[in-house]
């Protein structure tokens, strides 16, 4: 029987999933891209883990990212954290001595500054999109070349343009105009991570201390134009994990290790035929009070099992009272 932790990362470009073995060994990772559907991918990557390891026992669940909560009702997971706890937790756990973290993922990016494996400051990127990874994307659609080929492409490149990288918007407009100019692809492509990283430091890192060591993780570290346009600007190495595109979800399975160890409990897991069940998310909103908050409900087999978003707490604390399934209740430890 292969003894092992499970993190679960459910962000709005990927899900990723990890197994962590007791002596913190790495069993199983999946990085599955979530498109819209990630109760779907939660329940296809608990499956895929079960076929690669059929005598798998869990003895821990953690859940992180925007989905978290989601994620955490499905699975029984035994602590839900945020993705600067998760992220910081991994991180440090590898390089004990970091103190600036870079992650840039398709549709986020963060920052987490630390000071003896302690998050002291971190800010994040939910609304423009020219300092996240769906920048790039969008302009190799545009360029049509893969975007797999944009680090070499990037590297390639002896010239040093200048693209406006304050918008996406901008950046369209005056990548066109210096293709008219007559630069190449390569040319541009470079042109084009340096203005990505230039808009995540300037927008994300103003005025903060950044100090090495630097990390840098999430999707967007695979793409060597990107590692090089920041070593430029830092004029400083930058470590790239490892594991770099599933270090939150690494994070989450070390605090339900953590938790479990400590604590001696028994995991609420609810195991791998959780797969086979229909959950149905639904939202309504509250009328009790001016806020008319969004609640966020899921049900199974026609009866809600987790809620949340309320603001009170009144519907949250209506399931956690009274659900008649037991080891799908939304008792995991939350932070928010």
């Amino acid at each position: 029987m292969t003894k092992a932790f499970l993190g679960v990362d459910v962000g709005s470009v990927s899900t990723n999933i990890v197994a962590v073995s007791p002596d913190d060994q790495i069993l199983s990772q999946q990085y599955i891209r979530t498109n819209g559907q990630p109760l779907e991918c939660i329940k296809n990557g608990i499956k895929l883990l079960q076929n690669q390891n059929p005598n798998i026992e869990i003895l821990g669940v953690g859940t992180t990212g925007s989905g978290r909560q989601l994620a955490g009702v499905i699975l029984g997971a035994d602590i839900v954290k945020n993705e600067i706890t998760a992220h910081a937790t991994a991180v440090t756990h590898y390089y004990p001595e970091v103190k600036t973290i870079f992650e840039i993922g398709g549709q986020d990016s963060k920052v987490i500054l630390l000071q003896d494996q302690m998050v002291v400051d971190f800010a994040m990127n939910t609304v423009c999109a020219a300092g996240t990874g769906s920048f790039l994307d969008h302009q190799a659609e545009r360029l049509k070349i893969p975007i797999e080929q944009f680090g070499d492409m990037a590297l390639s490149s002896n010239e040093n343009i200048r693209i406006a990288g304050r918008c996406t918007v901008f950046a369209e407009s005056d990548m066109i105009a210096k293709q008219q100019f007559g630069f190449s692809k390569a040319d541009i492509i470079k042109g084009l991570c340096e203005a990505l990283i230039r808009n995540y430091l300037t927008n994300l890192c103003r005025g903060k201390n950044l100090e090495p060591p630097f990390v840098f993780q999430g999707g967007v570290a695979a793409n060597k134009g990107i590692v090089a346009a920041l070593e430029k600007e830092l004029k400083h190495e930058v470590i790239i994990p490892k594991y770099f595109n599933v270090m939150g979800a690494i994070g989450a399975a070390l605090i339900a290790k953590d938790l479990m160890v400590k604590t001696n409990y028994q995991t609420k897991f609810s195991g791998f035929d959780t797969a086979d069940l229909q959950f149905v998310p639904k939202t309504f909103n509250c009328e009790g009070c001016p806020n008319a908050c969004e609640v966020i409900e899921v049900d199974l087999e026609g009866e809600p099992i987790a809620r949340w978003g309320d603001k009170c707490g009144k519907w949250a604390n209506a399931i956690a009272g009274g659900s008649t399934h037991s080891h799908h209740e939304n008792t995991a430890q939350v932070s928010a």
